[in-house]
């Protein structure tokens, strides 16, 4: 009895040796191997692999996928003049190189930290190179992609890949917004001031146009007035010049009489003449040219 309960012993005993020497690395990780503390291999291919039982070796895994890290969102930045912007950044990453990564951060779940201090650095760096108004609108996708040239090239002295750096949230504390405020009200008051000094520009010179228009409209109109009214009279004369030719005696006695209707209009008037003068002529004979 003794016997078997001592070689059921050292076969739970060969189990545990067994199963402590054992790992299995799988796909989406990295296995690294630890001898006695220090770092002794590294596994990339996924599958069952042997080591020493504790505490000889142990082993730390790594992940070897694409992993995303979100700064914090009230970091603050100062732009080149002086003044704070709160700046909110993504990175996607990846574990390269798992050696140099685990000596350069000093350990597998530092990670994440190394790479904020880094994007950190990089975002004060550029955003320091620029305004308020560029940073926020003109040149944000700029800066964003000079972050990540700077995050990339960093990050590869830590083992690792990034493979992109966007930029989420630009947006001002409260002493920037409200200058932001006033300088946006200003720039729209201006812009009103020039739009109605425009207008009354454009509608001074509709109105002179419209007076040049219709001082021509009336020159042309009384132009064809003086026309129509010469041509009226010219044939009025031709018309009593042929008509009064058929009968001269006629046209003298009617003429005659407009003058004695202009002469005699009112009551008062008064023409001293001789008794003998032609003006008399038909009120002496009336009858003389029937």
């Amino acid at each position: 009895m003794t016997r078997l309960l001592s070689i059921m012993a050292a076969l739970v005993l060969a189990v545990l040796l067994l199963s402590s020497s054992m790992f299995v690395v799988d796909q989406h990780r990295y296995a690294v191997v630890y001898a006695l503390g220090e770092l002794h291999e590294v596994v990339r291919e996924p599958g069952l692999h042997f080591k020493l039982p504790p505490p000889f070796q142990n082993v730390v895994y790594l992940d070897k996928r694409l992993q995303t890290l979100d700064t914090p969102d009230d970091d603050r930045f100062l732009t080149q003049e002086k003044k704070d912007l709160l700046v909110d950044a993504f990175v996607k990453w990846r574990i390269e190189d798992p050696r140099q990564y685990l000596v350069a951060v000093g350990g597998a779940d530092r990670g994440g930290d190394r790479i904020a201090q880094v994007v950190h650095t990089a975002l004060s760096a550029e955003i320091g190179k620029y305004n308020v108004h560029e940073v926020v609108s003109d040149q944000r996708e700029q800066i964003g992609q000079a972050v990540l040239a700077r995050v990339a090239a960093d990050a590869r002295r830590l083992g690792v890949t990034v493979a992109d750096l966007r930029l989420k949230r630009v947006d001002y504390v409260d002493p920037v917004n409200q200058s932001v405020l006033e300088r946006m009200k200003s720039e729209r008051l201006r812009q009103a001031n020039e739009l109605r000094a425009t207008g009354t520009a454009e509608a001074e010179q509709i109105r002179a146009d419209a007076e040049r228009q219709r001082v021509v409209i009336l020159a042309d109109a009384q132009r064809q007035a003086a026309t129509i009214q010469g041509e009226g009279e010219a044939k009025a004369s031709q018309i009593y010049a042929e008509s009064f030719g058929k009968n001269p005696e006629f046209y003298r006695f009617y003429r005659s009489l407009e003058a004695y209707r202009a002469t005699f209009s009112k009551r008062s008037d008064v023409l001293v003449l001789d008794s003998n003068s032609e003006f008399f002529k038909y009120f002496k004979n009336p009858g003389n040219g029937k």
